[in-house]
């Protein structure tokens, strides 16, 4: 069944800061109640600027709409410093380290979009328990140097780069235009005009530019082999920003992840086309069920009785031979529930059910 799209209802967020390990300051963003539906940074945001975007607007009323929606302005870019010395995989994903432990998250769903796909991979690998489900829409495993097959492949990610020291501050839009044309290809005038001054706004030049060579240089193929947790990718057919073989390729690194392709030639999907409900119906399917009481009911509410009771013996740190002689169980029976526990609840070992227990305690 499509997605219903509701009307853009008033949106308020509350703004925040916190520190990255080297001193940049992070500008946070919520929006909505529930849950928590965390989106891994990107380029080109400005989580103030973002909340009047006829782009970005109704991505935050619908992802809103069931979570409280958590995104962040990626260093030297919106809100966050803009003076940054380390421009990396490694302090990206120290970013978001640093934006989960200010709000105190346990365990939530992580979004990554082109880039942020990257970082989100990145912590997801290192943090499995933390994440309980990862969407990564539009992402790639290899930037633009990495996959470069030939010299007129890396002349062109350099031209990019170079483009942006040029004409990324001027009042002439021509420049900036390039990168609009590849991100909304198919957005309306005012569309295109928003973005332009989002280019202008959320980055300087040079901060822009170093940013980009860096996503250049990314190359996440071994930890996305590596990655243990649920995954859904989507990627659209005409994607032209990031091809849409590398959201292929990406999918197949994955171990057991769930491949969408959408109909769209938009980096950034806009609601008024075709592709915009069926994303939002896989991505609602994929978390799964938000219960009365908010909770994310993705996990548990899958399990059977049977299950819960087995999933309340591991979380007393019972070993299977313990919950076998207690439930009267075979040693095979218990092994083989605890197995579907796991997949169910989204974690890889007992220490991630204990904590995904602990997590949901009253």
């Amino acid at each position: 069944m499509a997605a219903t799209r509701s009307p853009l209802r008033n949106l308020h967020q509350s703004l925040r800061f916190c520190t990255a390990a080297d001193g940049v300051r992070i500008a946070i963003a919520s929006i909505g109640s529930g849950p928590p539906l965390l989106r891994a940074a990107h380029w080109l945001s400005h989580v103030e600027h973002d909340l009047n975007s006829p782009v970005w607007r109704p991505w935050l009323a619908e992802l809103a709409r069931d979570h409280r929606y958590i995104r962040y302005d990626q260093r030297g870019c919106g809100l966050s410093d803009s003076a940054v010395a380390d421009f990396s995989l490694e302090a990206w994903v120290g970013d978001l380290e640093a934006v989960i432990r200010s709000l105190g998250l346990r365990r939530f769903p992580l979004i990554g979009m082109s880039q942020g796909g990257a970082v989100a991979i990145a912590y997801a690998v290192l943090n499995p328990d933390k994440v309980s489900r990862l969407v990564l829409l539009g992402a790639y495993a290899r930037g633009a140097l990495r996959r470069a097959t030939s010299d007129a492949h890396r002349l062109e990610a350099e031209t990019l780069v170079n483009l942006i020291r040029l004409g990324w501050g001027r009042d002439n839009a021509a420049f900036r235009q390039v990168f609009t044309n590849q991100f909304i290809p198919g957005g309306t005038p005012a569309q295109h005009q928003w973005w332009n001054d989002l280019e202008r706004l959320t980055a300087s030049p040079e901060s822009a530019a170093r940013t980009l060579e860096a996503f250049h240089r990314i190359d996440v193929t071994e930890l996305a082999r590596r990655l243990r947790v649920p995954t859904l990718v989507l990627h659209a057919r005409g994607d032209a920003r990031v091809p849409f073989d590398e959201g292929v390729r990406l999918a197949a690194l994955i171990p057991e992840a769930r491949f969408v392709p959408l109909d769209s030639d938009n980096h950034v999907l806009l609601d008024t086309e075709p592709a915009w409900p069926v994303f939002l119906d896989e991505m609602r399917s994929f978390l799964g069920p938000v219960t009365a009481d908010g909770a994310d009911g993705a996990g548990d509410a899958t399990l059977t009785p049977a299950e819960r009771e087995v999933l309340h013996l591991v979380a007393l740190g019972l070993d299977n031979t313990a919950i076998a002689q207690q439930l009267g169980k075979s040693e095979k029976t218990v092994r083989n529930q605890v197995s579907s526990i796991l997949e169910k609840l989204g974690v890889h070992t007992r220490a991630g059910a204990i904590v995904y227990v602990r997590d949901r305690a009253p």
